[in-house]
């Protein structure tokens, strides 16, 4: 493919983007719903991954493994376009301050930061809905009924608890997947096949997702507790502001609380990473050959 191709219309990116967000959801989510039980749980010991899906289809049966699919479903395709097309821009920002023609591993550091604290603001009245709807105790109709419940006891920015730890959760792993996405395909051999590049997209998404992963961790633990605690009036809860919740729980739950659902959450999001950039670098060849020249 020619270097000098035009890049794709936004409206095309974000297509892409939300093609690739859907098909990583549908595959992985019973893994997201054990990993918010585990997180959710208090205390130095916890289930492991085998253990709490065994233990959540015993006593509640298979279809809870998808419960709160919708807020997920709703959220994935303007959630991974944001991500593409905030990163496709603070990319091309970032270069020109810096007087940069290519993309060099800091900025894309910076840039992933960047499109992900963009992506959070689209991301977190979706994530508590299905915060609120994945914990045990859920009691909740539906969606529709999390959301009236919210906005009558906490009023519209109820919809917005645990939106500082939501975007440092997302800066973190954004900042991890791209930079690591960078240097791998750098270090990776050149390939003249398609299926060549395809495989290339798919490790070097499935290593950039471990390595968000590994970083953003202990953020998604904290914006767990923060959302799945509904706020009682006059009441200071637990865990509010990211940092201090992080020293609460390392002080009373020892170090390997900040990584409680880390396993079902890096089997989802490393393979998913890889699974993400896949489809949307396929999808956007898909439509580079439907638009034609320049963009080819």
């Amino acid at each position: 493919m020619s270097g000098e191709r035009k890049p794709l219309p936004f409206a095309v990116t974000f297509a892409a983007g939300a093609i690739a967000g859907i098909s990583e959801i549908l595959t992985f989510y019973p893994l997201d719903v054990v990993k918010t039980r585990m997180q959710l749980a208090t205390g130095k010991t916890s289930m492991g991954l085998v253990g709490s899906f065994q233990t959540i289809i015993r006593e509640e049966g298979f279809g809870r493994l998808y419960r709160g699919l919708v807020p997920p479903l709703l959220m994935e395709a303007p959630k991974r376009a944001t991500k593409f097309a905030a990163n496709d821009f603070w990319g091309k920002t970032f270069k020109k301050m810096a007087g940069e023609d290519t993309m060099t591993q800091n900025l894309s550091i910076v840039t992933g930061c960047s499109a992900g604290a963009t992506e959070s603001f689209v991301v977190v009245p979706f994530e508590l809905v299905k915060i609120r709807l994945q914990d045990k105790s859920s009691t909740f109709a539906g969606p529709l009924d999390v959301v009236r419940q919210i906005v009558r006891n906490n009023g519209l920015l109820g919809l917005y608890a645990g939106m500082e730890a939501t975007l440092w959760r997302h800066v973190w792993w954004n900042g991890g997947y791209f930079g690591s996405i960078h240097q791998v395909k750098a270090l990776m051999p050149k390939t003249e096949s398609q299926s060549g590049e395809l495989f290339n997209n798919f490790l070097s998404g499935s290593i950039g997702g471990f390595i968000g992963t590994a970083i953003n961790t202990p953020f998604d633990v904290v914006k767990s507790r923060i959302q799945g605690t509904a706020k009682v009036p006059g009441v200071t809860p637990k865990y509010n502001w990211t940092y201090p919740a992080l020293a609460t729980i390392f002080r009373e739950e020892g170090p390997a609380a900040l990584y409680k659902g880390f396993v079902p959450k890096v089997l989802r999001l490393a393979p998913g990473g890889g699974v993400l950039l896949l489809v949307v670098e396929f999808a956007s060849d898909v439509f580079r050959k439907a638009l034609g020249p320049p963009y080819i």
